[in-house]
């Protein structure tokens, strides 16, 4: 696989990925309670528990996205 292949995989997997993570931010800050009350009908959780699972669960995804899919993709546009 050749740097511009490699680059375009970077590329879109940080646009979907990040695309992913701004869509379920927007979702938790514009419908925190439909979000909850969807939730809590399959699994027995309250609401601060919830609360905190949604933000570590966001805070992973970022670090992950970070990590996996931007860094990779910024260092290989710094290569070419």
């Amino acid at each position: 696989m050749n740097m511009t292949a490699l680059s375009d995989f970077f590329m879109y997997a940080s646009l979907i990925n990040g695309s992913l993570l701004l869509f379920w931010t927007g979702l938790l800050l514009l419908m925190p309670d439909f979000i909850y009350r969807l939730h809590s009908r399959w699994f027995q959780i309250t609401r601060p528990q919830f609360d905190l699972l949604m933000y570590g669960f966001l805070g992973l995804f970022k670090i992950f996205f970070i990590i996996f899919n931007l860094t990779p993709y910024l260092t290989f546009m710094l290569l070419n």
